[in-house]
């Protein structure tokens, strides 16, 4: 009986026909099917606090510094089910944080600890994150005491930075604003292998050249944040191990400053512990017994695992002889000693000092008069072996104010840099300083006449497609996952987004040609310009196709300028591909249909809108480079249903093109006459079983006004999608 399998000997059968386990599914009889839950993940039927909460509005009525007290006083309240190393959690929640924001990674965005995701799988059960769920129960008395007033994710992100206060930093600030999700991520990919840990050649196109790792990805193995503490695989060797640690901090968006004083600084305080065997841990969360209750990784029956006999990653010791104490103990131990390779009790490479006095040794973590062996790892001495890092711990260690200063504010990157925007911060400990990396923009106008400028932009020659294809293409760099991108700023007319080959340069250049001076003339951003163009050429469109009607408009964007734009890392924001335009800039290893649900995702659409922003943008003409792929009409430049229409037309047959396997032919079944081409996107919509019955609404003779009403609503959130000024 299916979902039911009985392979339980002697216990009764009993009625059970749905799925309720992650074995198996109704869909894993056809594995290559699109998989549309990265678009409907995080419905609001998952939210306990229902539709109608307002995490910010709940800020507003928490104390926070009762908050910060309740915290302090944690840090030092050592619970006998877990005790804290030498009398202090600093080190267990500095770590806790870190790991849940040292997931992010710049290539999509995706990762951080910006949604409290640390509480789910896989991230609650990676090797990596091992007792990291003990921090999070030892913060749930707190939880449980503010409720809806603090969010897990902001709770976890206060801890670390609480932590550091604790031990003696002068932190830079810190903002809330962060609101949990209530089930796994869905849309994040983590990697194919199969087994945590596996070896780094999996990710990589040759493990020797740390560039090769596969996009987006940023950590060197599955379940790991940054890189192997052993080195390479497991195998020391600090000058191969510095370039993995350029490269993985690279994609986190951290520079090599940063990278150095987040590796100091990440080992100022606490230890590693590895005094056990692996094969003494019981299972991790997401796989323990019910018994355990969401705790993983405790010591087997007749093994004690806390105190000093904890096991996380199987190196055994503290980095500084003060490790509750924020100093220049890491810089001072690591130059301080020539250092060798030894294994721990658990069998892990680590290095140590290979002469030290009793007096510079940490402490045992339960036994004060007990001295005990400090440690390195690959990691560490990559900083002291790499001619670039060894510099700046140089620098560092003439100035200590200038690695406080710098170990700071990579923390406040760290933890804050997937919030997006400092108009999203709330609290107030925000800094006032307007960081680069923000991606700062100007207070934009709402005092203007909107009609007024909406006649200028119709009195030009500007096209409908020409309009619309802009507007898209200033909008569609926006991404949910980190809250970057999108229209507001106009960057799209900055390096390097106006030379990107998506944007099509020379018709991008030739559009704001006609609309900058319509800007200046106004005094009006060009940002909105852009927008309100968009608009225009939608209700052109429409009107085309019979159907009066206003696009809303929300003036109030801004320009940005090039010394507000961090150019670099915007390159991880270029379309390589747009299944909404019918583009893709070069022959990719995933389909690109595939692509579509992933751009879609990031944009933070449904499947259905996603479905009539794509139909409407090919019947507008709006395709790059003016292709007619999938443009299923003989009216272009109308907002017509015509794509649905003739793509779910029985009239029609499709057949592949000759010499061309990702083009398409429609034809007529009588004549055997070709009507249209198009692409594999355009297909996936009539052929997948889903996109399908969206596509059958959208032809419907019933559904004209619908449709247009749809296009609209969808085309004004992604144009808003970055508009954290206005209500949502």
């Amino acid at each position: 009986m299916d979902g039911n399998p009985m392979n339980s000997a002697g216990k009764c059968p009993v009625m059970h026909g749905s799925h309720t386990s992650t074995a198996a599914s109704n869909t894993d009889w056809w594995p290559s099917a699109l998989n549309f839950d990265i678009l409907h993940q995080h419905d609001r039927k998952t939210n306990p606090l229902g539709p109608e909460f307002n995490y910010r509005e709940q800020l507003k009525s928490l104390d926070v510094e009762a908050l910060k007290n309740d915290i302090r006083a944690l840090m030092t309240d050592s619970q006998e089910w877990w005790p804290a190393d030498w009398g202090s959690y600093v080190g267990m929640f500095a770590r806790v944080t870190w790991h849940a924001a040292g997931s992010y990674r710049l290539g999509d965005g995706r990762g951080g600890a910006g949604t409290g995701n640390q509480r789910f799988a896989p991230l609650n059960s990676w090797p990596d994150n091992n007792n990291t769920d003990k921090g999070r129960r030892l913060l749930w008395p707190i939880k449980k005491k503010y409720g809806n007033k603090i969010s897990w994710a902001d709770l976890i992100v206060l801890a670390g930075t609480i932590a550091y206060e604790q031990a003696g930093l002068k932190t830079f600030g810190f903002a809330f604003g962060r609101e949990d999700i209530w089930h796994p991520e869905k849309d994040i990919y983590w990697g194919a292998e199969k087994e945590f840990l596996e070896g780094s050649e999996s990710r990589y196109a040759d493990v020797t050249k740390p560039d090769t790792m596969e996009n987006p990805l940023a950590a060197v193995q599955m379940g790991l944040i940054y890189v192997n503490p052993e080195g390479v695989n497991g195998q020391p060797d600090p000058a191969a191990t510095a370039q993995h640690i350029r490269e993985t901090f690279a994609r986190m968006a951290m520079n090599d400053e940063e990278t150095v004083a987040l590796t100091a600084g990440g080992h100022t305080i606490g230890k590693s512990h590895g005094n056990g065997r692996a094969e003494n841990m019981g299972a991790e969360p997401e796989g323990a017994a019910l018994h355990e209750q969401g705790l993983g990784w405790n010591a087997q029956e007749g093994r004690r695992g806390i105190g000093r006999d904890q096991m996380v990653s199987g190196i055994e010791g503290a980095w500084t002889s003060n490790p509750t104490k924020w100093d220049m103990g890491y810089f001072d131990m690591l130059f301080g000693h020539e250092w060798e390779l030894r294994k721990s009790p658990a069998g892990a490479w680590q290095w140590e000092p290979v002469d030290i006095k009793p007096e510079d040794m940490p402490a045992d973590v339960e036994d004060p008069s007990i001295q005990t062996m400090p440690i390195m790892t690959d990691a560490d001495m990559a900083m002291k072996v790499d001619p670039v890092y060894r510099a700046i711990c140089e620098k560092f260690i003439a100035d200590s104010a200038s690695f406080d200063d710098a170990f700071a504010r990579a923390w406040f990157k760290l933890t804050h840099r997937d919030m997006g925007p400092k108009a999203r911060y709330v609290g107030p400990d925000v800094p006032s300083e307007d960081l680069i990396w923000q991606d700062p923009v100007p207070a934009g106008r709402t005092d203007y006449d909107v009609e007024g400028l909406k006649a200028r932009i119709v009195a030009t020659d500007l096209t409908v497609a020409e309009m619309v294809a802009t507007a898209w293409d200033s909008a569609r760099t926006f991404r949910g996952s980190d809250l970057r991108g999108g229209a507001n700023g106009a960057r799209i007319r900055l390096a390097p987004q106006k030379d990107w080959a998506g944007n099509e340069p020379e018709r991008l250049a030739r559009v704001l040609s006609v609309l900058q001076p319509i800007a200046d003339e106004a005094g009006v951003p060009l940002a909105d310009v852009i927008v309100l163009a968009g608009n225009v050429g939608i209700e052109k469109a429409a009107q085309a196709a019979g159907h009066a009607i206003t696009v809303p408009f929300a003036p109030g964007r801004g320009d940005a300028t090039d010394e507000q734009t961090d150019a670099a890392s915007f390159d991880a924001l270029e379309p390589v591909h747009d299944g909404f335009r019918n583009w893709l800039k070069a022959d990719f290893a995933v389909n690109a249909e595939e692509l579509l649900l992933d751009r879609a995702q990031l944009l933070g659409l449904t499947a259905a809108e996603m479905t009539v922003l794509l139909g409407g943008l090919r019947v507008i003409g709006a395709n790059h480079g003016g292709s007619k792929l999938g443009v299923l009409t003989d009216r272009e430049g109308a907002l017509t249903q015509d794509f649905f229409v003739n793509l779910t037309d029985m009239a029609n047959r499709w057949t592949k093109a000759q010499g061309d396997a990702e083009v398409y032919e429609i034809r007529d079944r009588k004549t055997d006459a070709v009507r249209w081409q198009a692409s594999r996107v355009d297909v996936t919509v009539g052929s997948n079983s889903i996109l399908r019955s969206y596509a059958e609404v959208y032809a419907q003779d019933d559904n004209a006004e619908k449709f247009v009403r749809d296009f609209v609503a969808a085309w004004v959130k992604v144009m808003n999608a970055d508009r954290f000024d206005i209500a949502a």
